[in-house]
């Protein structure tokens, strides 16, 4: 990682946290107030139904700024849909260049994602994090904080209801940047 910054440093570069996590029909059930002696009870309908969202959380190695960026589809992330996301993300940071640090899922390790990425060099330098490490990646913390808090105990009876929650909670955290700050610090990890 302390090379990571010092590339980030002298090129300039945005460090990014890459990460997928997916919602389903099925609630986050979570604590929560009731009335004594009534026991709170979900209704929701018994579906796998669901979607996937992609997220980058990036950093100026100085600290003085931080974005979040994310993407939603139906379904899971495959290595297309992936491009498709790194292709928005350029544009998101109008070809500023990037140092983006994801895990090793397959779709980050395909022929064809390794192909794209040779083609990408001149904006976009890729590091894994550590195997089994998912406390490394601040993104983890979003995808928790968005869960627990916007769908939680959420019984939606479609998609659209749980893709409307899911956005409103990553737009909250998006904007707030004490929040993007504290999902770093919270990992261990400086810039």
């Amino acid at each position: 990682m302390a090379a990571d910054k010092k590339i980030a440093r002298r090129r300039g570069a945005w460090i990014c946290f890459q990460d997928e996590s997916g919602v389903s029909l099925l609630p986050v059930v979570r604590a929560t107030w009731a009335p004594k002696g009534v026991t709170p009870v979900l209704h929701h309908r018994f579906s796998w139904k669901r979607m996937s969202m992609a997220g980058v959380l990036a950093y100026r190695p100085d600290r003085n700024r931080s974005a979040f960026v994310f993407s939603m589809t139906d379904g899971a992330y495959n290595t297309d849909k992936l491009i498709e996301f790194l292709t928005e993300l350029r544009t998101h940071f109008a070809g500023e260049k990037i140092i983006l640090l994801w895990d090793g899922l397959m779709a980050h390790r395909s022929k064809a994602m390794t192909a794209w990425l040779a083609t990408q060099r001149h904006w976009l330098h890729v590091e894994r994090l550590p195997a089994y490490a998912p406390d490394l990646n601040p993104i983890e913390q979003v995808w928790g904080n968005m869960k627990s808090t916007e769908l939680a105990n959420l019984c939606p009876d479609t998609l659209d209801e749980v893709r409307v929650a899911t956005e409103a909670g990553l737009t909250r955290i998006g904007s707030s940047y004490d929040l993007c700050h504290a999902f770093l610090d919270h990992t261990g990890l400086s810039l």
